[in-house]
């Protein structure tokens, strides 16, 4: 049985220094941006890609449902969804676990950063539409803007890059603050699965991976905000 297409490779920009062996740079990044009206850019939070559709809560990969302790809040949360999802899959960041990053000032440990109808990634107004009714954050969006000239928007790409997480973020193997981990853009339009790689791309500080294999054998939950109070 299959139970959906597991979530896209998202293509590295250029100028992106965090890319590893198995990454994709798109090197026509500034062709596909320059015909789009406006693009989105989003903090890329440091977590576990997680679908939510009308068959279970799913890892990065969709071979079967996720066996994962850290995803078990989520099934308790998707059994009183599934059956209004029909064929919408949600996909978002599940932040419960401490990866490299920890952030201080978290509301809720899952994100909504896409979502999908059948062969359709809907727009972004559609995202926050849908995350709305099933009472789901989206991840942070830091900036909007109309792509007209290169440079300024590389340019704009960089000093996001610089900026603090919107939810107050610390290196986990230091203890001390850090800047995001990256960004994600897309187009602010819906756009065919098929075009995945042209309408979605992202930018990674580098070193942003401080974990090793072992990480999960001693996870840590991450605090919400309200109990660090």
């Amino acid at each position: 049985m299959s139970w959906s297409k597991k979530y896209g490779r998202t293509y590295h920009y250029p100028f992106s220094p965090g890319t590893t062996n198995d990454d994709r740079i798109n090197f026509d990044w500034w062709e596909h941006i320059s015909k789009m009206e406006t693009i989105i850019h989003t903090e890329k939070l440091d977590g576990e890609n997680t679908c939510l559709n009308q068959y279970g809560v799913f890892a990065r990969s969709h071979a079967a449902p996720t066996i994962h302790p850290w995803a078990n809040y989520l099934k308790e949360r998707w059994s009183w969804m599934k059956n209004d999802l029909g064929d919408l899959e949600i996909f978002g960041e599940n932040l419960y676990a401490i990866h490299s990053i920890e952030y201080i000032e978290l509301e809720e440990h899952f994100f909504v950063f896409a979502i999908r109808y059948k062969d359709v990634w809907l727009s972004w107004e559609e995202v926050e539409f849908f995350a709305a009714c099933f009472d789901l954050p989206t991840v942070p969006v830091v900036m909007e803007e109309e792509p007209i000239e290169e440079n300024d928007f590389k340019n704009n790409v960089l000093s996001l890059i610089a900026e603090p997480s919107i939810f107050n973020s610390i290196e986990y193997s230091t203890n001390e603050s850090c800047t995001m981990e990256g960004i994600v853009s897309r187009n602010i339009n819906e756009f065919s699965v098929d075009d995945f790689q042209e309408n979605v791309f992202k930018y990674v500080r580098e070193n942003h991976v401080s974990t090793d294999e072992h990480w999960t054998k001693n996870w840590k939950r991450t605090k919400l905000i309200w109990e660090r109070q």
